[in-house]
């Protein structure tokens, strides 16, 4: 395939970028010069939210579109108007976001969702953003030729959020360490790797429509998550584990502070049980977390320690003084 990647220097956008080179595919990245692409890709320059910033894009043909956005929406929408008579499929990275909380466990993709505009500008929240990204891929490539990848919580290599990389500095740190039960507690994930294959799987097979892009229920636990954060920092630290109550007292916050983990709840079935079975006709497959968890840490090692941050995103993190004083209690 011939294939352009909206961004595809950082995390998703690298690892699609990434699995279609591996592939054969032939790749084009647009992106805004901040980090090289990948060996292998062609590159375009240009800042798709400033004025003229397509100007790189004005001829070239695709088969695919890849596009990360999450942003306003009227920068997904430019991009899908500007390629829709030269690129045969248009993929969306959208997110889960775009069902409003809570949300059922069994709810599936015909589950309601956030209103969004393809139009707005400025400062949206994400929730919107993503669905109004979602709407302008649909506006201008129709139902059939849009994919919307609803993914959930995504992990692994590349990371520029936090959450992973967290855990497994905390883990490098060694010493008792504050871990988040039930030790069982679902954890429902996609690795960015796996997400790759699948788009560049449904693309090839002109799927359209919106999928929910997550690990199936099951797949991973707080406690085998942690279990390998530990066992691959070189087991250093020992999880203390301890129950929500404790730790929601002592005024630690869920997901932000102790990134991924929601006590059990209605949140956390909004979270982590999702229902997926869509994406698992359609050939969704997911590694171990114990592969996830050791590829990332060899990913961070190679890197020197210290993960990319998106400067649009907060830090995650628990401090270690907080930690030391609930695990005193």
């Amino acid at each position: 395939m011939k294939l352009l990647m909206l961004g595809g220097t950082e995390f998703v956008g690298r690892a699609v970028t990434e699995a279609a080179l591996a592939r054969g595919h032939e790749v084009t990245v647009f992106h805004r010069g901040r980090h090289e692409p990948p060996a292998g890709a062609l590159s375009l320059r240009g800042d798709r939210a400033a004025e003229g910033g397509l100007a790189a894009l004005a001829d070239g043909t695709w088969d695919v579109v890849v596009d990360t956005w999450s942003g306003a929406p009227v920068a997904v929408r430019d991009a899908a108007r500007l390629l829709a008579g030269r690129a045969e499929r248009y993929v969306y990275v959208s997110s889960r976001s775009v069902y409003p909380h809570p949300t059922p466990p069994e709810a599936d993709e015909r589950a309601p969702l956030v209103d969004g505009s393809p139009d707005a500008t400025g400062e949206v929240d994400y929730p919107q953003a993503k669905r109004g990204g979602e709407l302008a891929a649909v506006r201008e490539f129709g139902e059939d030729r849009a994919l919307l990848v609803r993914a959930g919580l995504i992990l692994g290599p590349w990371e520029n959020i936090g959450r992973l990389p967290w855990w497994l500095a905390r883990a490098a740190r060694g010493g008792d360490m504050l871990a988040p039960g039930p030790r069982d507690l679902g954890v429902q994930y996609i690795d960015c790797r796996d997400l790759a294959q699948w788009i560049l799987d449904a693309a090839q097979d002109g799927l359209g429509g919106a999928y929910n892009l997550v690990s199936p229920v099951g797949h991973a636990t707080m406690g085998s998550l942690l279990d390998a954060c530990v066992r691959v920092t070189g087991g250093r630290a020992v999880p203390r584990w301890t129950d929500p109550e404790p730790i929601l007292a002592a005024g630690i916050e869920p997901w932000m502070q102790l990134p991924v983990w929601i006590p059990p709840g209605e949140l956390h079935d909004t979270i982590h049980a999702t229902t997926v079975a869509k994406a698992v006709a359609a050939g969704l497959r997911c590694r171990p977390v114990e592969e996830t968890v050791a590829d990332t840490w060899a990913w961070l090692r190679s890197i020197g320690g210290t993960a990319p941050q998106r400067p649009d995103r907060p830090r995650l993190g628990l401090d270690p003084e907080t930690e030391a004083k609930v695990l005193a209690r």
